[in-house]
């Protein structure tokens, strides 16, 4: 029986193959029928692939063509987990382009640095609010305060970013882990939305989620990050829906692997949850699987953290084009082309064909 490595580099081949007879023998006879179903005169094969490809290069390979600009002045954005990251970089970013920026920070009580960072700013533009997304106490304040502070402004968006990540084998993986991913990364965002809806329904704004590409496509060991972004998926959708008679655009944002932009997993918390992870497991799990499993695991996780983007900014642009824009995608991707592909053939290809060339 062939070994999976084997499969796999049969299924590339094959498909390989079929896409070349496809795009070969296939593609112009379909043109052709299309142009005669549109009534079209018939054109030339060699004419048909040269418009294809135009429009590939007009859709796809050229930069985003512009979809008119919503104008700034007037209008603020609430944006959640701003200590670092995602969240602090996208505030500045957003205060330069002239936005009221309500920063929500975990940490501003405690004295973070990104909260402090943002304060020391010292604009009229920028406050600063202390907003533990899992506290109905602290989101009320925070909602509150917004609306003190508002002025002759509108809130136009909230921007959900605030999020924690976790991984570990499911047998290793707590309930209260599963609880405490979820309870941020999902109820975090339904509690921080529901409190500015009718703010933003009232300016006709946006809602902006920051899910992951690991909302439409699971990975081993990192279970309670994607049932908890899937989630976000899926909310996000249910809203669009309900939002659209209002004139409210949402989006979602599926950033791939920026792990060194965002130092939201690094080696040391890799090794301090290992431990944890390992201690806690119950004695016929840690049997079963073994220490050196468990290790080749911890090591993978360990190696992950030193990879993907160190640049947020693909991130921060389609957030800023999904609030500025008059016509918003209702899905932004930003991603290396390999976690794109990867994404695009999990969740269009049979399963029993993409597990074979990833798992």
């Amino acid at each position: 029986m062939a070994s999976v490595p084997g499969l796999r580099v049969v299924l590339l081949v094959s498909g390989s193959v079929l896409l070349t007879l496809l795009l070969g023998f296939g593609l112009p006879v379909l043109l052709n029928a299309g142009m005669w179903l549109l009534g079209i005169p018939e054109t030339s094969v060699t004419e048909c692939i040269v418009g294809l490809y135009l429009m590939f290069v007009v859709s796809v390979a050229m930069p985003r063509i512009p979809r008119g600009c919503i104008k700034v002045e007037g209008k603020a954005v609430l944006i959640t987990g701003c200590d670092r990251g995602f969240g602090l970089g996208l505030a500045k970013h957003l205060h330069k382009l002239g936005f009221t920026v309500f920063a929500g920070c975990l940490l501003k009580d405690e004295g973070g640095e990104g909260a402090k960072e943002l304060e020391e700013m010292r604009s009229e533009r920028m406050k600063v609010l202390q907003m533990d997304v899992c506290s109905e106490e602290q989101t009320e304040r925070a909602v509150e305060s917004i609306r003190l502070n508002l002025g002759d402004t509108v809130l136009w968006a909230v921007v959900n970013n605030a999020g924690v990540a976790s991984f570990g084998e499911v047998e290793f993986t707590s309930i209260d882990t599963y609880r405490q991913v979820y309870e941020v990364n999902l109820i975090g965002t339904i509690r921080i939305t529901k409190a500015v809806l009718p703010l933003i329904r009232r300016a006709k704004g946006r809602v902006v989620n920051i899910a992951s590409l690991y909302g439409r496509m699971g990975n081993i060991m990192r279970s309670s990050y994607c049932v908890s972004k899937y989630g976000v998926e899926a909310f996000s959708d249910c809203l669009r829906y309900e939002m659209k008679t209002w004139g409210v655009k949402v989006s979602v944002i599926e950033p791939g692997n920026f792990i060194q932009a965002t130092g939201v997993l690094t080696r040391d918390i890799v090794t301090n949850t290992s431990l944890k992870l390992w201690a806690e497991a119950p004695p016929c799990v840690q049997e079963d699987y073994g220490k050196v499993h468990f290790e080749q695991q911890m090591a993978l996780m360990r190696s992950f953290c030193s990879s993907g983007q160190k640049d947020m900014a693909p991130v921060l642009n389609d957030i800023t084009d999904a609030v500025t824009s008059k016509w918003p995608y209702t899905r932004y991707s930003p991603a290396e082309p390999h976690w794109w592909i990867r994404a695009q053939f999990m969740t269009h290809l049979p399963s029993a064909v993409s597990d074979l060339l990833y798992f």
